[in-house]
């Protein structure tokens, strides 16, 4: 059911048909004959309203899946609202899924019985399942009453702190719909978008940007400090969030930077000029191309982090690309588009239609770009028209000197083509190629001549027409022409050939002065029955000869006059008058008709053929504007290039100012806590890579002793670009790093490795799950914490006989080294119990017994001796639950006078503790003699993130800046519960709540035993029973809300396993599944 559910969530209505095929399946007989699939009878009608009003859910079921199919084949079902609205508040996850899909289908037709449900909505937005808050938000979002206004307000504001990414991507989707009902919302709006705009999460990048386009696209401040962080997040982010942003950086960019093309008109003025020029100016002139532009780095930011995207496989990030280039990089750069651009003509003919239009553009100023891919351009057969004339437009840009002759040849092909439209455009492409380049307008001119005597009369009627254009420029030298077209008169039919033949007869009738009256005498014959175009023609031609052999055209051209003085057409009669009053003199002439002559025989200039894209370069390319030719609703236009550069001061990012804002510290910067940073950044890396015990430990000891030293270093070292992430986004990657070395280690053996160093892995799956964790609230922490508690049916472990076990030898313990809750083999079914009997495990195991046993865990370093003068603390994680409240995490820390000295009243001050933290401290320590050692515990309240709990340790004369981070595998607390119960908390977190991983799997750990031993070592996990030999179980809860988490592994074949994470806690998830998929991959 849980499949069916998301599947029809994913794919829209696309799944319809085989969810309807599905219930009408699962029906009785009689049912499935009543039904008759997507009818609109009123029985139907009446099935599904008693199947909402039952009492079981797999009906209730079945008839949201009918419904929701009816929509997707476009199917009324307004009239079932009242009944699908009822269940709104249903239990059953898929089933409130899919009546919010309805009600976001119908929430604004019947928006009074919507409104009804506001009360559901509002609490659905509390929710624990991220899916049905997310839900939630959209519907109340499509309910266009602008009463509730202030409701949805709220709910996006609270929506955007959200801890889940994907609510908080939904509020940004939401806003968009609020602006539109009431503009007015427009300032706090802008509020919440310059809030998500300093997210980190890739999911929410490309949806908050597009509010911001449609909201407050001007308020291009709100980008500034966002801005290398959306250059850095751009490969990330999914593919319709990649346009949207790339667009809108482009815009961004021609606002804040100067014009890169300057050096490319300096150095092209100076290499004309220089050869004229006297010396001083020469000097002067190399001066100015010595001091020319220089690319500002965030320019050169954004064009390095968009150009890996050329490569995509979506066409309209490809296409945003190459306008980007077009628009902001260099004239030398702006080449490397041309690649992907022609790779994109193998894509369908609607994306085929937009890059040509596209590179059409494009082509008329720089040739140079597509020149070497000409090729690509050539006409196939199977081309629809339209892509057929583009091709053709673009070859004809591409012509020059030496390219001519093929093309002219490949044009030859063209015209004999049987689709005649495409025929038609290749002879004014023809056309076009002989005014460009004139050494080929004799050859151009011969073959159109050629052209005449085709027997279709589209091919030969557009001949005309650009044979009228061409002998336009150079009519001198072409009377044998004009008097071959006049010949051609009596067979040709179509009117503008006609037309163009009488107009070229008319403007050259005194080369042609014996053909010239006879011409007009067949045309007076034919008068009546010629096109309006044609008449208006030989209207002109009276007119001229009129005006130049009035001794012979007199009569004809008074009959023509009279004949349309009477005609059905205004514009003719308006004509006939207009011209008998010009040429015509009598006693009414006016002034005008002296220079009629001169009127009608003037010298014509002659008509540039030219590329129909010519004019639309100033619309911003890959826009619906650009596609048009037109000025689109919502369109933005392009700022020219400023002429002085804005200060570019205004993107730079103060590192703890953005650490204050997604950690929530409240107090000072971050930049107090020495230990922040112990390890130099080579050091670090050293360390991760190294698999040698002995080499670890001497790199520890060195950098411990320098320790005072390093951490300045290494603050100053950061480069550039670190501005744009945050400081705590290393943190979260150094639980990781520590988790894999810890399996590296040789068993048994203690180690001590301080805890702040920091990781340089800053992978993007780690500064967002760090993101995510920090930007949640307390509010949502307690509602989620309270939900989860009523909700889940797992038994929470027994609390442990309290004892020092942290002071025993390792060796004294069986191989499983974490505490593991199972249920006694009494409680278990047969087949079960006899599985477990199976395992191989030690008499001492706790794996046959109910209560846990609390083993020893890894050893951190708070304070090292050096910084503390002496004083040494070390502490671990004890997995003693309920020690210091039910939210605590028990921590036990072991502190050391290595001096000679008694060290007196040792306790805790000055705790900056994150929203939400709260510390149980430990009770002070009088007095601690020399070379002792004293174990004291205290409890930490992480709110289930792996946020560090900094603090002071102080003694009676100093004060240590510390802290405290949390493996993510620590802030759990096993439970018991069976197979069956797993299988079905498992079944309710499915779909974005649930993570998983393809591992390859060490041979050696691949038995059961050493699965469990490794997986509890790693995280406070649980064992649940399994039927399976090949499927091991594991089930915890987080110790701050309660929330399940459970862990699958299941070996496949060819020493592979599926490692799948089930929890509404989806950000630590993400952090278990990448700290476990090492634990049993290494050897």
């Amino acid at each position: 059911m849980s499949g069916n559910g998301l599947s029809y969530s994913d794919q829209g209505g696309e799944a319809a048909p085989e969810l309807a095929q599905e219930a009408a399946a699962s029906m009785t007989p009689s049912a499935s004959a009543a039904f008759g699939l997507f009818s609109s009878g009123t029985k139907k009608n009446e099935d599904l309203k008693q199947m909402l009003e039952s009492s079981k859910d797999s009906a209730k079921l079945d008839a949201m899946k009918r419904i929701v199919g009816m929509i997707a084949k476009g199917k009324n079902a307004s009239e079932l609202f009242p009944a699908v609205v009822k269940n709104v508040a249903s239990k059953n996850i898929e089933i409130k899924k899919l009546v919010y899909v309805y009600l976001m289908r119908y929430a604004e037709e019947q928006q009074d019985l919507a409104l009804l449900s506001i009360s559901t909505f509002q609490r659905a937005l509390k929710d624990p399942n991220q899916l049905i808050r997310a839900s939630a938000l959209r519907v109340l979002s499509s309910i266009r009453v602008p009463i509730i206004v202030p409701i949805m307000m709220l709910a996006i504001k609270e929506a955007s702190s959200d801890l889940s990414p994907y609510v908080r991507k939904n509020a940004a989707h939401a806003i968009q719909k609020l602006y539109s009902l009431d503009p007015e919302q427009k300032d706090m709006l802008i509020e919440v978008i310059e809030k998500l705009l300093k997210d980190r999460s890739t999911l929410v990048a490309g949806s908050v940007v597009m509010a911001f386009e449609e909201v407050c696209p001007d308020r291009i401040d709100l980008i500034h400090k966002n801005y290398r962080k959306l250059c850095n997040l751009l490969v990330d982010v999914e593919e319709w969030g990649q346009v949207v942003i790339i667009h809108m950086l482009t815009r961004y960019a021609r606002t804040q930077f100067v014009s890169p093309w300057k050096d490319d008109e300096v150095v092209e003025e100076y290499n004309e000029n220089n050869f004229y020029q006297s010396d001083e100016e020469q000097k002067e002139k190399v001066q100015k191309v010595k001091n020319t532009y220089t690319m500002d780095p965030d320019h050169r930011l954004l064009l390095r982090n968009t150009k890996p995207l050329l490569q995509s496989r979506n066409a309209a990030v490809v296409m945003a690309v190459a306008q980007l280039y077009w628009h902001l990089a260099p004239k030398s750069e702006a080449g490397i588009v041309s690649k992907s651009l022609v790779r994109l003509l193998r894509s369908n003919r609607e994306v085929q239609y937009i890059v040509l239009q596209n590179i059409a553009t494009m082509s008329i100023q720089r040739k140079g770009m597509f020149e070497p891919y000409l090729k690509s351009f050539y006409v196939r057969s199977t081309d629809p028209t339209m892509i057929k004339t583009l091709k053709l437009d673009i070859l004809t840009n591409l012509a020059n000197e030496a390219n001519i002759s093929t093309l002219l040849r490949e044009f030859q092909t063209y015209v004999k083509s049987q689709d005649k439209q495409f025929a038609a455009a290749t002879i004014e492409a023809i056309g076009r190629c002989a005014t460009n380049i004139t050494e080929v307008t004799d050859t151009c001119l011969n073959g159109l001549v050629c052209l005449l005597s085709n027997r279709d009369e589209i091919v030969v009627a557009e001949s005309v027409v650009v044979i009228k254009k061409l002998l336009q420029t150079q009519p001198a030298n072409h009377g044998e022409i004009i008097k071959h077209m006049a010949k051609l008169l009596d067979n040709i039919t179509v009117p503008v050939a006609r037309a163009s033949i009488l107009w070229l007869i008319g403007e050259y009738c005194e080369r042609v002065p014996k053909i010239a009256p006879d011409v007009l005498r067949k045309t007076a014959k034919s008068f009546t029955n010629e096109d309006d175009l044609v008449k208006l023609q030989i209207l002109n031609l009276g007119a001229k000869l009129y005006l130049t052999n009035s001794k012979q055209t007199k009569l004809l051209t008074q009959y023509i006059l009279n004949l349309s003085k009477y005609d059905q057409s205004y514009d003719i009669r308006d004509r006939t008058r207009f011209i008998r009053q010009l040429i015509v003199p009598n006693e009414k002439s006016g002034a005008l008709s002296k220079y009629a002559k001169k009127i009608f025989l003037a010298q014509k200039p002659a008509p540039l053929l030219e590329s129909p894209f010519k004019d639309r370069d100033h619309f911003q390319l890959g826009t619906l504007s650009h596609t048009l030719n037109s000025r689109a609703t919502g369109y933005l236009e392009l700022s020219d290039w400023p002429g002085v550069a804005p200060d570019p001061s205004v993107r730079n990012v103060d590192i703890a100012e953005v650490a204050k804002e997604w950690t929530g510290i409240r107090g000072k910067p971050k930049k107090e806590k020495p230990t922040g940073k112990f390890y130099s950044e080579s050091e670090e890396e050293e360390e991760s890579a190294s698999g040698s015990e002995s080499e670890k430990e001497d790199k520890e000891e060195t950098s411990s002793d320098e320790s005072s030293g390093s951490y300045s270093s290494s603050e100053e070292s950061s480069n550039s670009e670190s501005d744009s992430k945050e400081s705590t986004a290393k943190k979260t990657s150094r639980a990781a790093a520590e988790s894999d070395s810890e399996d590296i280690k040789v068993k048994g053996i203690s180690k001590k490795r301080s805890t702040s160093s920091s990781s340089d892995t800053d992978s993007t799956s780690s500064k967002e799950s760090s993101s995510d964790s920090k930007s949640e609230s307390d509010s949502k922490s307690d509602t989620v914490s309270g939900k989860s508690k009523e909700e889940t049916t797992v038994q929470d472990r027994k609390a442990p006989n309290k004892q020092d076990v942290f002071l025993l030898d390792l060796d004294d313990f069986c191989p499983v080294t974490t505490p593991m809750a199972v249920p006694a083999a009494a409680l278990l079914s047969p087949s079960l119990t006899a599985d477990l009997e199976g395992l191989s495990l030690s008499s001492s195991s706790v794996i046959d017994v109910a209560t846990q046993v609390s083993m020893p865990t890894k050893t951190h370093e708070l304070l090292h001796r050096m910084s503390g003068k002496g004083l040494a603390a070390n502490y671990h994680f004890s997995r003693q639950p309920g020690i210091f409240g039910d939210c605590m995490v028990s921590v036990q820390v072991t502190v050391t006078n290595t001096t000679d000295q008694k060290i007196e009243n040792i306790h805790i001050e000055e705790k900056k503790l994150p929203p939400g933290m709260r510390m149980h401290e430990f009770s002070p320590i009088e007095c601690l003699e020399p070379a002792g050692s004293i174990t004291v515990s205290m409890g930490i309240d992480f709110c289930d993130s792996t946020q560090t709990a900094s603090f002071q340790l102080c003694t009676k004369d100093d004060h240590f800046n510390v802290s405290i981070q949390p493996p993510v595998g620590e802030l759990l607390l096993p439970v018991t519960m069976s197979e069956k119960d797993f299988k079905k908390e498992q079944g309710m977190l499915t779909g974005m709540n649930e993570t998983s991983a393809t591992i390859a799997v060490a041979p050696q750990n691949s038995t059961r035993l050493v699965i469990i031993e490794r997986v509890v070592k790693a995280a406070n996990l649980g064992v649940v029973p399994s039927g399976q030999d090949n499927i091991h179980r594991f089930a915890a809860k987080t110790v701050h809300s309660g929330s399940l988490m459970l862990v699958t592994v299941e070996l496949k074949e060819s020493s592979t396993a599926q490692l799948v994470i089930n929890t509404e806690k989806t950000v630590i998830g993400s952090i278990l599944l990448r700290e476990l998929k090492p634990v049993l991959s290494q050897g």
